[in-house]
């Protein structure tokens, strides 16, 4: 055996030992849902030991000192029954999600998404493969898992008809899809979701704040270049030339093709597109007047009380409700209107679990702020961080790394956000970091470890995808893989940030830097 070849065996030992350290201790963590509701006896628990003691810290809310509420107390527990079902239903992220989900799920579902992913990849030439695969990877998320189902796969197949390696073009997507999971130039669900739960978290400091939905859109929008740039130079000029001595041996008979899309669906899709772009066209006529129905009263496009501000998530359902239903007609794929409801309720079969989730995280958020003891803890960190005059973006990174992470442990992005948003968005909103700034920091971090973890719901199809043209590929394969665009995303992705928030580049609409806005 080559001293080469030792080395790359004892490397290769190694990381597998790490990752199997960390799926034992990813297995041994509970389900999100789970977690809360022992999060929810935790907060009872601690509520009843603090409220014995007094505090010097000052509650911004009402300007006198903080006072932790025993939430085990009689009349606090016939209130937490008394409040359960609108606690639950009055859950901020719940409606905008479930609202945005069933007009995407309609798209998805007609195949209009799916044509529009294929037609796209078909008609790229061959050197800019690896930049529009990735681009399309990052609008796949517009659909939520109609990336790790279509383009993670269809990348392989392209890659391959292209005489190129397959692995690659499945690692690209997979960075795209995963890795830059909140870079997108398209608003999609994950926006309103995360908002509402950012603003769920600030509102433990300042009971009135106000986000929009769109509050990182632009961020997002300009992270999708930043992701596109990294991916493509690591895909063609370090993970690819790496795979050249990987040799394809997968079955030729089983060997996935490219499917030709049909004329019908070509058909299908013009309508579908010709109904969105005129539902977008239609939008801007309505907005342009400043006596517009859609504007605030005082004539303003952006301002909280604008009326298209309060619509972005039904906009959202629209702009992919009537094109999909279109495109569906059209293709034959929806051929009466039972079709189309039975294409949302299917899309919500896939959103049962996120509301059992929901709930208890909606109990858990509510009785954490009741007890004031995030406020609490909000303010001692703020303390301990200012005396220690860490400054703002060291405090980001802080933040990027450890989300980072948690990441490889758990990894839905509402679960994590759910669970430490209450603590980070007020302790940063007293140093003076507005929630907006804090919630981008954490869709950094969120990214950026996702495609190396095993954790990952969809890792192990991703596997699979590639075994289909390299047999012997396992879980350290694909980590080895993806491990320099993880590495790479997050130190580039955080510098981004940091000199986007240096130049003063908004973050998204009405978003802002610093608490509270100047």
């Amino acid at each position: 055996m080559s001293a080469d070849k030792q080395v790359k065996d004892t490397e290769n030992g190694l990381l597998n030992r790490f990752l199997n350290k960390i799926e034992v201790i990813g297995n041994k963590l509970p389900d999100p849902a789970v977690m809360f509701a022992g999060l929810l006896v935790i907060v009872w628990a601690l509520s009843l030991l603090f409220a014995q003691f007094s505090y010097s810290e000052i509650d911004p809310r009402t300007g006198t000192e903080i006072v932790v509420n025993n939430l085990l107390a009689p009349a606090a527990l016939a209130n937490f029954l008394a409040t359960m079902v609108t606690t639950f239903t009055s859950f901020a992220p719940l409606g905008v999600v479930l609202v945005a989900m069933l007009g995407i799920g309609v798209a998805e579902r007609s195949g209009f998404i799916n044509v529009g992913i294929k037609l796209l990849l078909n008609n790229t030439a061959k050197f800019l493969l690896t930049p529009i695969l990735i681009l399309v990877a990052i609008v796949s998320h517009t659909a939520v898992d109609a990336g790790y189902v279509l383009v993670i796969p269809l990348g392989g197949i392209i890659f391959y008809a292209a005489g190129r390696h397959p692995l690659a073009g499945i690692a690209a997507a997979f960075a795209g899809v995963s890795g830059g999971f909140s870079a997108n130039f398209v608003p999609s669900a994950i926006d309103p979701m995360l908002q509402g739960i950012t603003q769920e978290a600030a509102r433990l400091y300042d009971s009135t704040i106000l986000l929009n939905p769109l509050n990182n859109w632009y961020f997002t929008a300009a992270s999708s270049i930043v992701v596109v740039l990294v991916g493509w130079y690591l895909t063609d000029k370090i993970i690819e030339p790496r795979l050249q001595g990987t040799q394809v041996d997968g079955d030729p008979e089983e060997m996935p093709k490219i499917e030709e899309v049909s004329a019908k669906d070509r058909k299908a899709f013009t309508a579908g597109g010709l109904t969105m772009l005129a539902g977008i066209v239609a939008l801007v006529v309505m907005t342009l007047p400043e006596t517009s129905a859609l504007r605030s009263p005082e004539g303003e496009i952006a301002a909280f009380d604008a009326p298209l501000m309060q619509s972005i998530v039904p906009i959202i359902f629209l702009l992919f409700w009537v094109p999909g239903i279109v495109h569906g007609y059209v293709a034959g794929t929806f051929t009466e209107s039972k079709d189309v409801i039975m294409a949302m309720s299917k899309t919500m079969e896939t959103m049962a679990y996120y509301l059992v989730m929901a709930f208890f995280c909606a109990l858990f958020i509510k009785a954490f702020g009741d007890s004031n003891l995030g406020i609490l803890l909000a303010m001692k960190g703020a303390n301990f961080l200012q005396a220690m005059a860490v400054p703002g973006p060291v405090t980001l990174v802080g933040i990027i790394m450890l989300v980072a992470i948690i990441n490889l442990f758990v990894g839905s992005a509402s679960a994590k956000w759910l669970l430490i948003s209450p603590i980070f968005v007020p302790m940063l909103m007293q140093l003076g970091i507005s929630p907006d700034l804090t919630q981008a920091a954490y869709r950094v971090g969120d990214s950026v470890s996702n495609i190396i973890t095993p954790l990952l719901p969809y890792f192990p199809l991703v596997v699979v995808y590639c075994q289909r043209y390299v047999k012997s590929t396992g879980i350290g394969t694909l980590v080895s893989m993806m491990l320099p665009y993880s590495v790479a995303l997050g130190i580039i992705w955080t510098i981004f940030l940091l000199l986007y928030w240096m130049i003063g580049i908004p973050l998204g609409v009405q978003a802002n830097y610093i608490y509270p806005a100047g």
